[in-house]
C-alpha cells in the first residue's frame, strides 16, 4: 500500500528531512500545479506549496535573535547620539572593570576593549571599534573584532540558496508575486514571508507582505507586526523596529519580542535600557533562560564580570546543561586564579561529559592543568587540541599557550620555538609578537625587539604590555 505523498512529505518534515519533503512536494506540484489566481485550485496543491516553502526555509534557517552582523556602514549610523557617553552606560566604551573582575593585566582584552568571553558569540566576533580607520585597520577574521560588511556572507549565501534546491532555478518568481493576495491568504502567507525573508532575502518584498498582511489582520496579530519590525531592523530602520516590537508586546507578550527589542536597544548603544527590559520580560517569564543569557551578556560586554557570572549561576539553576554559561563561568573562574575550579567546569562534571570535544575545549584543559600544577595532563590536552583544529587561527593559538607553558618551565628555547610556530600559522598574532620581543631581548638583541614590540603595538592598539615593554626597552637602552 502507497502512502499518500502529501502525508509523506509531512513525515519527512517532521523527521527533520527537509530536501526529502521538498522533493515529494514537487512531485505532487507536478501533477497538480498551484496557481494563486485559479479559482479551482485543489486543497493538496496549496498545502504542497505551502509545505515546500517551510521545508526549504528550515535548510536555510537561522535565528535572527542571536545572528547580528554590525557592518563598516553602520558606523555611519545617524541613530548615533553621544560620542562620549557617560561610563557604564554605552557598550562601544566598556571602560574598566566595574565589578571587581579580572584587569587588562590578568585577562585578556578585545580589540574593542572588552574582556575575552568564555564563548564565542556573533557579538564577540564584531566589536565596535571607535573609528573608522580603527575598523579598516583591524586584521579581516573571525577571531577579530574587524566589522564585517554590511552585505555579509551568510546573507548572500541564503539569497543563493534558493537557487540551490532545484536544478531549473529557483523556486518562486518574486517579480511576478501578487502580495497583495497573499496577503489575504493567512494559511499561506506566514510560510510566504518566512520564506521570502530567509530563503530569498529579499527584505524589500518581505517588508511589503507583513505590512499588507498586518493591514489586511486589522493590526491586531502579533506576530505579523514581530516580523515587520525584524524587516525594519535588517533594514537599519531600528526606531520603526523598535515601534512595531512595543507594538506587538502590548497586544502579546512573548520571549521572541522582548529578545527583538532587547536587540534593537543594544544596536543603539542602550544596554541599560536593555537591562530593564530584560527584567520586564522575567517578571513575565520568570526563570526564562533565554532572558537570563542576555542579562549576563550585556554585563559582560560592559565588563561588569561579577555581575555577568551571577546570572550565569542562574541561568545554570535552570539549565544545568546550558553551555554559554558552563564556559563563561569557568573562563571566569581561570582568570580569577581558580584554575581547579575552572577544570571542574571543563572536564569532571560538565563539558566534556556533555559530548562536547573541540580544539578550544582541550586548549582551554591543557592551560587549566598547567596552572593547576596536573602536569601529567597539560601536554596530553595540548597534543589533543592540535589534532582537533580546524584553522590556523586555532593552530597559532594552540602554539601561543604551549609557548607560555614553556617559559613556565624555564624552557625559553622550546617557548621560542613555539611563538614562532604561533606566527607562522597567524602573521597577526600580535600576543606572540609581544612575548618574541622579550626573548629576544634576553638574548641581547635589541633592534630585533623593537621591531616585534612596535609590529605588536601596530597590530593591537588596544594591549598595553607592547607600549610597557617597548618604553622599558627605551628607557634601558
Amino acid at each position: 500500500i502507497n502512502m499518500d505523498p502529501l502525508f509523506l512529505a509531512w513525515s519527512y518534515f517532521r523527521r527533520r528531512k527537509f530536501q526529502l519533503c521538498a522533493d515529494v512536494c514537487s512531485k505532487i506540484l507536478e501533477e497538480n500545479p498551484f496557481d494563486q489566481d485559479a479559482e479551482n485550485t485543489s486543497l493538496a496543491s496549496e498545502a504542497a506549496w505551502s509545505l515546500k516553502t517551510r521545508a526549504l526555509t528550515e535548510t536555510v534557517y537561522i535565528d535572527e535573535v542571536d545572528v547580528d552582523h554590525e557592518g563598516i556602514a553602520e558606523m555611519l549610523d545617524e541613530n548615533a547620539i553621544a560620542q562620549v557617553a557617560r561610563p557604564g552606560t554605552s557598550l562601544k566604551l566598556p571602560g574598566t572593570s566595574q565589578g571587581g573582575g579580572p584587569t587588562p593585566s590578568v585577562r585578556p582584552m578585545t580589540h574593542a576593549g572588552r574582556p575575552v568571553t568564555g564563548f564565542v558569540r556573533p557579538s564577540t566576533q564584531s566589536g565596535r571599534p571607535g573609528t573608522m580607520e580603527q575598523a579598516i585597520k583591524t586584521p579581516r577574521t573571525g577571531h577579530t573584532a574587524r566589522p564585517v560588511t554590511s552585505a555579509s556572507g551568510r546573507y548572500v549565501r541564503l539569497g543563493t540558496a534558493s537557487m540551490l534546491t532545484s536544478p531549473e532555478g529557483p523556486f518562486l518568481n518574486m517579480s511576478r508575486l501578487n502580495l497583495s493576495k497573499y496577503a489575504q491568504m493567512p494559511n499561506l502567507s506566514k510560510s510566504l514571508f518566512e520564506y521570502i525573508f530567509h530563503n530569498e532575502n529579499d527584505i524589500k518584498n518581505a517588508t511589503d507582505l507583513a505590512a499588507l498582511a498586518t493591514e489586511h489582520a486589522q493590526f491586531k496579530d502579533w506576530w505579523w507586526k514581530v516580523q515587520l519590525g525584524k524587516c525594519y531592523y535588517r533594514l537599519g530602520l531600528h526606531r520603526e523596529a523598535e515601534k512595531q516590537f512595543k507594538s506587538a508586546l502590548s497586544q502579546q507578550e512573548m520571549v521572541d519580542a522582548f529578545l527583538y527589542l532587547a536587540k534593537v536597544y543594544q544596536r543603539l548603544d542602550q544596554p541599560l535600557t536593555a537591562l530593564n527590559l530584560f527584567k520586564q520580560g522575567l517578571d513575565r517569564f520568570p526563570g526564562e533562560v533565554t532572558l537570563l543569557t542576555g542579562i549576563a551578556r550585556i554585563h559582560e560586554e560592559m565588563n561588569n564580570i561579577a555581575s555577568a557570572t551571577e546570572y550565569y549561576k542562574e541561568v545554570l539553576k535552570q539549565d544545568n546543561t546550558h553551555v554559554e554559561a558552563i564556559a563563561c563561568i569557568g573562563s571566569n573562574h581561570f582568570y580569577t586564579d581558580q584554575p581547579e575550579i575552572a577544570l571542574r567546569f571543563y572536564r569532571n562534571r560538565r563539558l566534556l561529559q556533555m559530548g562536547v570535544y573541540n580544539c578550544q575545549l582541550y586548549n582551554n584543559l591543557g592551560l587549566c592543568c598547567f596552572y593547576a600544577q596536573q602536569y601529567d595532563m597539560t601536554l596530553t590536552s595540548f597534543e589533543r587540541a592540535l589534532s582537533l583544529v580546524a584553522n590556523d587561527e586555532e593552530l597559532a593559538d594552540v602554539w601561543y599557550n604551549l609557548g607560555h607553558v614553556a617559559v613556565g618551565i624555564g624552557d625559553l628555547n622550546l617557548a621560542y620555538q613555539c611563538f614562532k610556530l604561533a606566527l607562522a600559522n597567524n602573521n597577526d598574532h600580535a600576543e606572540a609578537y609581544n612575548n618574541l620581543a622579550v626573548l629576544e631581548l634576553r638574548k641581547g638583541r635589541v633592534e630585533q625587539a623593537k621591531a616585534f614590540l612596535q609590529t605588536a603595538s601596530s597590530l593591537a592598539p588596544h594591549m598595553y604590555e607592547p607600549h610597557f615593554n617597548f618604553a622599558a626597552l627605551s628607557d634601558k637602552v
